[in-house]
């Protein structure tokens, strides 16, 4: 393996994510930002997208090809049925590697293999182990989790949780990448004034609305937080509707609930908060989470593994199950404002250091380049 650049520019493709611009969640994040550096370093990426999702041409990132192509939609069929299509398309191609996300998605890696193209796989966390599927969803996964370990051409994960998960069950050695931190300064777009929000008057919450995320929980943990201080929950899920509108019956009066929000609107509410709350519990590293931390917000973090690794020494703690551990932090946080500059600045340097996009992409680009020296 080298780190020096490929004589010519690689053929990659990239698939298994709904598509960029990202506005759904971490795969799209991570498509979008790879598929941006790979492009400014002379690669020729295609990035595969579901045609109800993908943006007008004029939106993709300059030089990036989007190849939009249909699916089902439904919450089981959406993202095999759409990869299974891509990789059929992807294998006529002629890509030099390719990189496929989501563990579900391990059964169509053969038929890019078959075609000569080199593929890793982005398994993620331990995606049967998520509250909202069902039992055919958890053994799909399961068996999908040994298939990751012998179809492949490489396996990624993006957390040392992770990583060791499968070297110890699976006896399966990974390429460890994580996510980037991304702490561009915002265009303002008006959204806090819109939303009635102070500049570090409120918490802030981002995740799908799924019960594995926890935002019941950081919902009746707020309830018993005193003062003013909105709690503002960001957030959506195509597939939950009873869940969220449940949700939002048991809210506290004080909670504004704006839906789903990208972009520079996103970045406004991320860079004003007074801290960030993080309640998932499945999962590796989350982009979210390095987000936060890279904008310098006070991170108020659910204690599981893979969090814990992420923020190091730099959070206040709290268990998901336990309501009251969270009310208890975010009543420090609203009453000890060195404290919160404190973890902040740690926060910052953390995601600084640890989690950089180009860094990524400096791995990705070396996983590329060992794929397609294999093939040649």
């Amino acid at each position: 393996m080298t780190s020096e650049r490929p004589a010519a520019p690689l053929r990659l493709a990239l698939i298994g994510s709904r598509g960029i611009p990202a506005r759904y969640g971490g795969y799209e994040t991570l498509l979008e930002e790879l598929a941006t550096r790979l492009r400014s370093r002379g690669h020729r990426v295609s990035v595969y997208c579901r045609s109800h999702y993908a943006a007008p041409d004029r939106d993709a990132p300059p030089g990036v090809r989007l190849i939009r192509l249909p699916t089902v939609r439904t919450k089981h069929l959406d993202t095999p049925v759409h990869t299974l299509l891509s990789s059929v398309h992807a294998a006529f191609s002629g890509y030099d590697a390719a990189l496929v996300v989501n563990g579900i998605n391990a059964a169509f890696v053969p038929l890019l293999r078959a075609a000569g193209v080199p593929t890793a796989l982005h398994v993620d966390g331990i995606e049967r182990r998520r509250a909202k599927w069902s039992l055919l969803g958890r053994s799909a996964y399961a068996l999908s989790e040994r298939l990751a370990c012998r179809l492949p051409s490489a396996l990624v994960t993006d957390a040392a949780v992770i990583r060791d998960y499968y070297r110890e069950r699976y006896a399966a050695d990974s390429w460890l990448i994580t996510y980037g931190a991304d702490p561009r300064a915002p265009r303002e777009t008006g959204l806090l004034e819109r939303l009635g929000l102070a500049r570090r008057g409120y918490f802030l919450y981002v995740s799908r609305f799924e019960p594995e995320n926890n935002p019941h929980r950081v919902v009746e943990g707020y309830r018993a937080v005193p003062g003013e201080l909105p709690l503002v929950m960001v957030g959506h899920a195509p597939y939950a509707r009873r869940f969220i509108a449940a949700l939002r019956r048991s809210a506290d009066p004080r909670v504004l609930f704006p839906g789903a929000v990208y972009g520079d609107g996103y970045r406004e509410l991320l860079s004003h908060a007074l801290a960030y709350v993080h309640a998932t519990e499945v999962g590796g590293t989350h982009p979210a989470l390095l987000a936060a931390m890279g904008h310098g917000r006070c991170c108020v973090v659910n204690d599981a593994p893979e969090n814990r690794e992420v923020v190091g020494e730099t959070a206040l703690l709290f268990r998901a199950r336990e309501p009251g551990t969270l009310a208890r932090g975010l009543a420090r946080v609203a009453s000890e404002p060195a404290l919160v500059a404190e973890l902040g600045r740690a926060a910052a340097e953390r995601a600084g250091r640890l989690y950089s996009w180009e860094s990524v992409t400096d791995e990705y680009e070396r996983l590329f380049m060992a794929l397609a020296g294999g093939r040649q």
